[in-house]
């Protein structure tokens, strides 16, 4: 009827002409073209003329189609807004043209596309970057910027395997050289070497979970610049990896060789082996029922229980499994049982202690290797039970956000220092006596307490929600969905929370860096909003003025004073709610960066992209509530949103160019889905233009 309408025919039958009309209409992709067809759907009752009913429930089903809700629940409002614009007579209607030429007048998709087009050629024609034909050429400058990137973890793992290579071939000689050699052959030599290897990562496993050390050598010493301490538990992996190759190789040749050939030996050849075995084994049961038999196949299944409940598929619940099963996965299911160490750690000293071939004390040599970093390990966790416990905190607001998010905002204990970027651990007795769980520091060093963000992702942080919401107020102040609990006055149950921290992470680098491009998806967004209140603490502070002077003299990324004189911020989340989280601390970058030292970008993700014509009316809603009121209808802050995804190609582009020959400290938290594009990116844009980019990515 719309298209008829349009098209001036009547009656209730068409001709194939103009059947052929409609059709070009409506596959039509112009922006205009699609606006038409929706001023066509508007007008129900085809005089032209828009009510403010109509305005409100077409704002309704554009902010639906856009996942925007509230949108959606204030539509009447945003409607009353459009009618005061067009409507200044109150006729009561408006007509379809005014309508049609408030939307092509705003700041909207065609007038957006055409301005990007145009900063995108003007990007390109500012970086012309020198295309390279020669394919060889191509391969080196890639190879050589892997290395320069990666040139810090290639040396640990070349001096890692090169150590395990060294173990292996030092025992596999030794045992060559042995009578036992002449019994078991290459097997016992293949099983010892494998057993060396794996007494050296047992061992060498706990030294990346050893959180304090790390935090202490990467604040005070210089060795981050050699060691690549953000990636401890990256390697902690790698280790893992290790043991697997030992276990297999130790195992595999006791099993499948060594013990057959000792069954199936002549008296001859076993008698040898009589000092160490005894009288000749007739089965495999005797060396089963064994010390060194029952604890070797207890550690493996207890190892392997570990290893299974810890990966991606079993931590996270990405397996379609029966309920029953899925009561035994999850990050619970992962943290309890990879405390199973404590008991393949004392059966691995047993297991070395009861050795068949080693009868000398000093020549058994597993609890050597374990000794220091089982004292390491040990003290570092009673330094967090002691610490944590006489450090209490009070709770002093709590808030369950939309999107389920938990803000809990705590007093600071004496003494507790921390650099933003910096994460600690959190303990709730109500839900678990024993688990600790990681959480990035929302509050900047200079606030008076400690916040953290809780993103309910999994059965911990769903139950720590339920325990809080308990205690929160009903919604307040009309916001739907947000609970506000003020525990100021100590009057309020909050459950009681431990906390021990801080750690260091690759955002509190920050400072190393004049200028930084911060990337937040989703909840990754907590230690980036750290990094803001620091910059703008440190733009309130009085003494900021000398600190950017004596910065500017002295080029040292070590200087205590404030160094950072550019921010980019992009935020990127997929609901509208999620921007009640920070919306505080975004009104107060815009009240107080009079500078533009801080640049902030929130996406949201479920908005159609700019240039469809189903986002045409929020956009014109945002230019006008923005214009009137100075706050955006997506994010409800200061801050214009954007709309879908960021090119984050065009994002690089516009910070080489704004900054050449400056090095960009890039810092990104969310999924891993992201990295390897931003990684790419930096690195390409690294190599084609002045501009470095040094990425950094939060691991916990």
């Amino acid at each position: 009827r719309a298209l008829a309408r349009r098209n001036n025919i009547s009656g209730d039958a068409i001709t194939k002409e103009q059947l052929r009309l409609f059709w070009e209409q409506i596959s039509d992709e112009s922006f205009d073209a699609k606006l038409q067809v929706f001023f066509d759907m508007v007008d129900k009752d085809e005089d032209g003329r828009v009510t403010e009913e109509e305005v409100a429930e077409i704002i309704s089903l554009s902010a639906s189609a856009n996942k925007l809700s509230n949108i959606q629940k204030q539509a009447k409002e945003y409607a009353a807004l459009i009618m005061e614009e067009l409507d200044p007579d109150n006729a009561g209607f408006i007509m379809i043209e005014n309508l049609e030429m408030l939307l092509l007048q705003a700041p909207n998709q065609s007038v957006r596309i055409g301005d990007s087009r145009i900063l995108s050629q003007m990007l390109s024609q500012k970086l012309k970057p020198a295309k390279e034909t020669n394919p060889l050429v191509r391969w080196s400058e890639k190879i050589k910027y892997f290395i320069l990137d990666n040139w810090q973890r290639l040396w640990i793992m070349m001096l890692w395997l090169g150590i395990c290579c060294g173990l292996f071939a030092y025992k596999f000689i030794q045992y060559k050289n042995k009578a036992a050699y002449d019994v078991m052959g290459y097997c016992v030599c293949v099983a010892k070497g494998g057993a060396e290897t794996l007494k050296f990562n047992m061992a060498l496993i706990l030294l990346p979970v050893c959180r304090n050390t790390i935090t202490w050598l990467r604040n005070k010493t210089k060795l981050g610049t050699v060691v690549p301490f953000d990636d401890n538990l990256n390697f902690h992996k790698v280790i893992a990896s290790g043991i697997v190759v030992g276990v297999l190789l130790h195992a595999g040749a006791h099993l499948t060789c060594d013990f057959p050939r000792l069954i199936a030996a002549d008296e001859e050849t076993y008698e040898p082996m009589e000092k160490y075995f005894g009288d000749q084994p007739e089965s495999y049961w005797w060396f089963v029922k064994g010390v060194e038999g029952w604890t070797g196949i207890v550690m493996v299944v207890l190892m392997a229980i570990a290893f299974t409940l810890a990966t991606p598929w079993f931590r996270r619940n990405k397996l379609n499994l029966p309920n029953f099963l899925k009561k035994l996965t999850g990050f619970n299911a992962f943290w309890y049982s990879h405390h199973l160490f404590i008991i393949v750690y004392a059966l691995l000293i047993v297991h070395g202690i009861k050795l068949y071939l080693t009868k000398i004390w000093y020549q058994k040599t597993t609890w050597m290797y374990l000794a220091v970093p089982i004292l390491l390990y040990a003290s570092e966790r009673l330094i967090r039970a002691f610490r944590s416990s006489i450090k209490p905190v009070k709770m002093l607001k709590v808030a369950v956000y939309p999107g389920n998010v938990l803000s809990l905002h705590m007093t600071k204990p004496q003494g507790f220092k921390y650099k933003s970027g910096q994460y600690m651990f959190v303990n709730c007795r109500a839900v678990s006596p024993f688990e600790w769980h990681p959480f990035s520091i929302t509050s900047a060093p200079g606030d008076e307490y400690l916040s953290v963000h809780i993103r309910t992702l999994g059965d911990w942080t769903r139950k720590l929600r339920t325990v809080f919401s308990e205690v929160c107020k009903p919604p307040t102040a009309g916001k739907s969905g947000l609970l506000r609990a003020d525990g100021g006055d100590g009057n309020l149950p909050f459950p009681k929370v431990l906390i021990d921290g801080p750690y260091g992470a690759p955002a509190q680098d920050y400072k190393k860096y004049d200028v930084v491009l911060l990337v937040g998806l989703g909840i990754g967004a907590t230690p980036m909003i750290s990094i803001l209140k620091d910059i703008i603490n440190n733009m309130k502070s009085p003494d900021r003025d000398s600190d950017i002077e004596n910065n500017n003299s002295n080029n040292n990324n070590n200087s205590k004073g404030f160094k950072t004189r550019k921010a980019y911020f992009y935020w990127v989340t997929r609901e509208q709610g999620s921007f009640e989280w920070f919306k505080g601390i975004m009104d107060e970058v815009s009240e107080l960066d009079d500078e533009g030292i801080i640049e902030l970008h929130n996406y949201c993700t479920s908005v159609y992209e700019e240039g469809d014509a189903r986002v045409a009316l929020i956009a014109m809603l945002q230019s006008l509530q923005h214009a009137k009121n100075g706050v955006d209808v997506v994010s409800g802050t200061r801050v214009k949103s954007h709309f879908a995804k960021p090119n984050w190609r065009q994002v690089y582009k516009k910070v080489a160019v704004h900054h050449p020959g400056k090095r960009i400290g890039v810092f990104y938290c969310g999924m891993p889905g992201m990295v390897k594009e931003l990684k790419n990116l930096a690195l390409d844009f690294s190599r084609k233009t002045t501009t470095k980019f040094d990425f950094h990515k939060e691991n916990f």
